[in-house]
């Protein structure tokens, strides 16, 4: 049974299932998916093995990325992370834009993976149609995620396990070939220059396969998103984030630097799948399989943290009225149902069209989301210069992780992330991609506009004070109440007066008194 007055302790209402152990392996099993063990095939084919400074390069964006968002994340952890954060940076155009870009494109993911999952077990059971196995994955997943946070953090603690496991196997068979240990390997690293040379389509196609090497990395961030329901939010975007990035530009840099060592860069299997290709030269038996099982476990976790991530997102959204607040219900267990349902459901409504019309739909929504998560980096990369000046001025006790060299390393980040989208505008392998979602950019910005007309642009949010969250044990009750009145004030929903009304020390003090 649902309720929209939740029991919990936090102002959101949000459970608190996700411990430190699910928060580490959600930040790196977002960024792992079948774009690596299949998609950057299309890398090694296009950049040659120059791929391996491609995706280094890209990590590096993302890693600077990260930081800034993580700097954020530790000094006001919130529902909604970026999306509230460009609201206080930005104003209210720029955080609807954000949250809602974000929300689509999670939304396409979730789609997306139910149809490449459905197609993979469709290998193994060719008599069922795909439409149904797609639906198949989507039920099994909308249900673990319907449970609790703690549900859908097990699953991708386990799924992403597996990920990392393959990697780091894939990584240590790879060493063993290239050093000579491997029985009957040719060592060496010969393949890295005698086809061609480096650079064998020259350093502009390197510079050029960066932009959807940038694509592969997006994910990391689900963890900031994920902190609200994490048992202690700053700790752990704060653990996660100093380390998981860097882990994962080492798996993705390693993996195609095995890749183009072991097999030559022009190699068809390499095009077709670089893991698989590689395990044939090793002679592990049961390639085909393995890496279907391994492709498989990728696209399940991504389609368990797009169906999580869409439910946050479009809950955060409801919060500041930039949203129908019927999506505000929560569960008992601080679960908002339907919020995921309507995800599940542009994404049952994409396998039904994809059943339909075919591989023509698929197209569509690849490209209609390709840049759009570029588009919310550079607003974090944004936000994140307007908001340290703000917290610096305001809170500079709250600035515990704080991004390097700023601000000159930030603006140099913001310059790198709008080479990257305006390089897509001017390759011929990303144009569409950039017109398709800038297209999506536009519809998104028109409905704002269109809201606003109609009285529903949502409430001010672009505060950025130090003060404890409502309910914090170090406020004064006095101080509380001044709190429930400037939620009044603003708007805020029946949710916030509740959660606000019921909070405060006194009470605190109570529970204390009784446990």
């Amino acid at each position: 049974m649902d309720s929209t007055v939740p029991g919990h302790t936090d102002s959101s209402g949000l459970g608190k299932g996700l411990k430190r152990r699910h928060m580490n392996l959600i930040a790196l099993g977002g960024v792992i998916g079948a774009g690596l063990f299949v998609g950057s095939g299309v890398v090694i084919g296009g950049a040659g093995p120059g791929a391996i400074i491609s995706f280094l390069i890209a990590g590096i964006i993302t890693l600077l990325i990260m930081r800034m968002l993580a700097e954020m994340a530790v000094a006001r952890p919130v529902v909604g992370s970026f999306y509230v954060y460009a609201r206080q940076a930005l104003g209210r155009r720029a955080g609807f834009a954000t949250g809602w870009m974000y929300w689509y494109f999670f939304v396409i993911v979730v789609a997306v993976e139910a149809i490449a999952g459905g197609r993979i077990l469709q290998l193994w059971l060719p008599m069922i149609p795909l439409w149904l196995l797609s639906l198949g994955l989507m039920l099994l997943l909308t249900a673990t995620n319907m449970v609790s946070a703690r549900s859908y953090g097990e699953f991708e603690y386990w799924f992403s396990s597996i990920k990392v496991v393959a990697i780091v196997l894939f990584l240590g068979m790879g060493a063993l070939w290239i050093t000579g240990l491997w029985p009957d390997s040719t060592p060496g690293l010969g393949n890295l220059v005698n086809h061609g040379g480096f650079t064998p389509l020259g350093w502009g196609a390197v510079l050029a396969a960066v932009v959807p090497c940038v694509a592969f990395y997006t994910g990391a961030e689900i963890v900031t998103i994920a902190a609200a329901e994490s048992e202690e939010p700053k700790r752990a975007v704060a653990h996660a984030m100093r380390s998981i990035v860097v882990r994962i530009v080492t798996f993705y840099v390693g993996s195609i630097l095995v890749v183009v060592t072991i097999q030559p860069w022009n190699t068809e299997s390499v095009g077709v799948s670089p893991y698989a290709a590689v395990l044939e030269v090793l002679g592990i038996p049961g390639v085909a399989t393995i890496m279907n099982f391994i492709v498989l476990t990728a696209v399940l976790s991504c389609l368990n943290s797009a169906l999580y991530t869409t439910s946050r997102m479009l809950f955060a959204l409801t919060r500041n009225g930039d949203a129908p607040k019927f999506f505000t219900t929560l569960s008992r267990n601080g679960v908002p149902r339907r919020a995921i349902l309507l995800g599940t459901t542009v994404g049952y409504v994409s396998v039904a069209c994809t059943y339909v019309w075919g591989d023509v739909v698929f197209g569509f929504l690849v490209n209609s989301y390709g840049a759009v998560a570029l588009f919310v980096y550079l607003l974090i990369a944004i936000s994140q210069v307007v908001l340290r000046r703000r917290l610096e001025r305001e809170d500079p006790a709250a600035l515990q992780l704080r991004m390097w060299l700023f601000p000159w390393l930030s603006y140099a980040t913001i310059a790198l992330m709008a080479t990257v989208i305006l390089a897509m505008a001017f390759l011929p392998t990303t144009r569409s991609q950039f017109l398709m979602s800038g297209l999506t950019l536009i519809v998104i910005l028109i409905s704002y506009e269109v809201r606003k007309l109609l009285g529903k642009g949502g409430r001010d949010d672009e505060s950025l004070s130090g003060a404890p969250p409502i309910g914090s044990a170090d406020e004064s009750v006095a101080e509380a109440e001044k709190r429930i009145e400037s939620v009044e004030t603003l708007g805020g929903s029946d949710i916030e007066l509740l959660a606000a009304a019921q909070q405060k020390p006194h009470t605190h003090r109570h529970q204390r008194r009784q446990s």
